[in-house]
């Protein structure tokens, strides 16, 4: 029973801090404000539960569908964690080199300017800024982490709606975190955020060697 308990604390944490990490809602606030210049109140206000709850819904498709999809294209979950273990590095590698800030800031410009702000919280918000490719590679690993126990499908789907809670919140607040953190204080946080997701994608790729070794041996 302890082993047990042991072992669904060690996957909460896990889901809580990989899509902590990988969503980065400090980031997504500066974001928010560059989005929705312009907007009245009530505007921003309506853009900042929209994107999440439409990211919500994204993640949990994805986490339903994911291991199905990839059973189909004939992608073992092993290659999977192989691979999305990479993905999950270089999106490390671009928190730590402030890298991630500017592409995602160009993705938001770009789609500003071809949709008018009309669709802002479907595109760019809720994909790919806050379901992007990391959030979307992260949920699968993790769904796949889960083995088919609902108990385990339900800590990673609730975890998925607290993170989308706290990026409402960093959404509605997002004036008052800017002006708390400024410039240095954002950089030193995805910095450190990237350390962490790096030894995440690190993990996943040593768990899909091992758990490839034992397939094959």
């Amino acid at each position: 029973m302890g082993g047990y308990s042991a072992s669904v604390l060690d996957f909460l944490t896990s889901s809580l801090v990989t899509l902590y990490v990988v969503a980065d809602p400090l980031l997504l606030s500066a974001l928010f404000l560059g989005l929705t210049s312009g907007m009245s109140q009530t505007e921003r206000r309506e853009v900042a539960w929209r994107g999440p709850l439409i990211a919500f819904g994204i993640l949990v498709a994805v986490g339903l569908g994911g291991a199905t999809l990839l059973s189909l294209l004939g992608i073992s979950l092993s290659a999977f964690r192989i691979a999305g273990g990479l993905l999950l590095l270089w999106t490390a590698w671009e928190m730590v080199f402030d890298r991630l800030g500017p592409r995602l800031q160009a993705t938001a410009d770009m789609a500003v300017g071809i949709d008018h702000v009309k669709n802002v919280a479907a595109f760019p918000l809720a994909i790919p800024l806050i379901a992007g490719p990391g959030a979307i590679t992260a949920m699968i690993l993790l769904a796949g982490r889960t083995g088919g126990q609902v108990e385990y499908g339900a800590i990673l789907f609730g975890v998925a709606a607290l993170v989308m809670g706290t990026i409402y919140l960093s959404f509605l607040s997002a004036e008052r975190i800017s002006r708390a953190l400024g410039v240095t204080g954002r950089a030193v946080s995805t910095r450190m955020l990237g350390i962490v997701l790096a030894a995440l994608a690190v993990q996943f790729m040593i768990d899909g060697v091992l758990t490839l070794m034992e397939e094959l041996g």
